[in-house]
């Protein structure tokens, strides 16, 4: 049954982070035992919920995506496609938990940022590079010299802005693509790029969601040069009560926050529906209840997070940083990159759509292990950059150019899902725990939480660009090695 097969993945993903965070609480950071209990509630919520939303997604959101992507496509009208795809991007966009998230830590540290101008601004650049996305598509322009045209620009703006605004700009890139943006935005390419037929469909199926992330870089980078001053720390988020009653408290605000996230959706669904798709009443009622589950485990999840592991991580993050031997963010951080990614939802979505893209060529377990390793290294890189205060740039800038190199080598398919892998290994489970956790050590070790903790989103962001290329190249020479040989015989 495909519900016991997708809960017994969220267990695997989401167990070993709770084993972390009890191994800490039982050494060098104890955080108590009703922060623990609180902890262990969020994390069966985040388990039942990611299964829920798992299956949803497969029922409900991913066929409305492709069916609405290759319906447009089939209108031959230029102006629908990229009208309907600037008002996808831009309302689910503005719906997106992940926005919303990261927007209120923003504003909780540096209320100098104006919250309502910033998502705007990350609404509008995702509408704006769905569209720059889907035409690439329809009109087989290069994916590589796209992304280094943008790219070239995003460092432009960059070089101009205000520094405090370049880690949350590229925060706000990788945060954006969330566990409501992915499904839609990978199923529409999809839909899009069936139209193509042959090896070009699967070579442009993927590359969509990397496209999209640009566009909420460029945005905020736009807005700190437009708001010409520096971000300013304040004091950190207040956190909840640690117990029960304050972790219950969350769900109707979640509740009504994840029923405004669907709500683009059904109503975009309903429109489609009665303009473009016309689907049988058997599939539309299919699909309905893929949203109630996709509604139901949004919810489950989002509390989850946010009364349990979000609290937790800031606690535990604020213990270590104001430890002696502090140093021991680097290797936590390792471990907690290394398994955090694996709880993303997004990430088994994109997974189980490139294994079946790839005809099975390209297996779910690589791509785990690849994402596990790059992020591992980006949230080591955080805690050194919490610990020393080195710049992100001295990150950023060699980590996008070994990236833009490696496009000239990999395969064309590779460089697409690697730029997705980008946004979607950035999902909740970063913009919440990791970056609490982030945000905690920064205050305690006396930096500034704005350009040390801030940029962690980014880094997580950027490392599968590097390790999904070279997986890229690894998987190209085995093949053509395995070509060799059959030849051979």
């Amino acid at each position: 049954m495909n519900i016991i097969v997708k809960l017994k993945e969220t267990c695997i993903s989401v167990v070993p982070i709770i084993l972390i965070v009890l191994l800490l609480n039982f050494t060098i950071a104890p955080v108590g035992a009703a922060s623990l209990i609180r902890f262990l509630s969020g994390g069966i919520l985040v388990i039942l919920g990611l299964t829920l939303f798992l299956v949803g997604a497969d029922i409900g959101i991913i066929p409305i995506g492709q069916k609405a992507g290759a319906a447009l496509t089939a209108k031959r009208s230029l102006f629908i496609l990229v009208s309907a795809a600037f008002a996808i991007g831009f309302f689910i966009t503005i719906a997106e938990p992940d926005v919303q998230v990261l927007a209120a830590q923003i504003v909780s540290v540096s209320p100098s940022v104006p919250k309502t101008p910033l998502i705007m601004a990350i609404a509008i650049g995702v509408g704006f590079f769905i569209v720059v996305g889907l035409l690439r598509i329809v009109f087989n322009i290069s994916y590589n010299w796209l992304l280094i045209i943008f790219y070239g620009i995003v460092g432009v703006c960059a070089f101009f802005t205000s520094a405090g605004f370049i880690g949350l700009g590229f925060d706000a890139g990788g945060a954006t693509t969330g566990p409501m943006t992915v499904p839609f935005i990978i199923a529409l390419g999809v839909g899009v790029a069936s139209s193509k037929g042959g090896a070009l469909n699967r070579d442009s199926s993927f590359g969509l969601t990397g496209m999209a992330s640009i566009g909420p870089i460029m945005a905020v980078l736009i807005l700190g040069i437009i708001c010409a001053g520096e971000t300013s720390s304040s004091d950190m988020l207040e956190l909840e009560s640690d117990d029960i009653a304050g972790f219950l408290h969350l769900v109707p605000g979640v509740a009504k926050e994840m029923f405004s996230s669907l709500m683009p959706l059904a109503v975009m669904f309903l429109v489609f529906q009665f303009t473009l798709i016309h689907m049988p009443p058997h599939q539309v009622a299919k699909m309905i209840k893929g949203l109630i589950y996709t509604y139901i485990g949004l919810v489950m999840f989002m509390t989850g997070v946010e009364g349990g592991f979000m609290p937790v991580g800031f606690a535990i993050g604020s213990m270590i940083g104001g430890l002696s031997y502090s140093f021991v963010l680097i290797p936590i951080g390792l471990v907690l990159g290394a398994v955090v990614v694996c709880a993303e939802p997004a990430v088994w979505v994109l997974n189980e759509q490139i294994e079946e893209i790839s005809g099975g060529h390209i297996k779910k377990r690589f791509m785990q292990v690849s994402l596990s390793v790059g992020v591992s290294v980006s949230i080591g890189i955080s805690m050194l950059r919490v610990l020393t205060g080195i710049s992100i740039w001295y990150f950023l800038i060699p980590g996008y150019l070994i990236a833009m190199i490696l496009t000239f080598f990999t395969p064309k398919l590779f460089t697409a899902i690697a730029f997705d892998s980008g946004g979607v290994a950035s999902g909740p489970m970063t913009s919440t725990f990791i970056l609490s956790f982030t945000l905690g050590a920064s205050a305690a070790a006396g930096g500034n939480p704005v350009t040390d903790a801030f940029g962690v989103i980014a880094m997580v962001a950027m490392t599968p660009l590097i390790t999904i290329q070279l997986l890229g190249l690894i998987f190209s020479r085995k093949t053509k090695e395995a070509d060799r040989r059959k030849a051979d015989v």
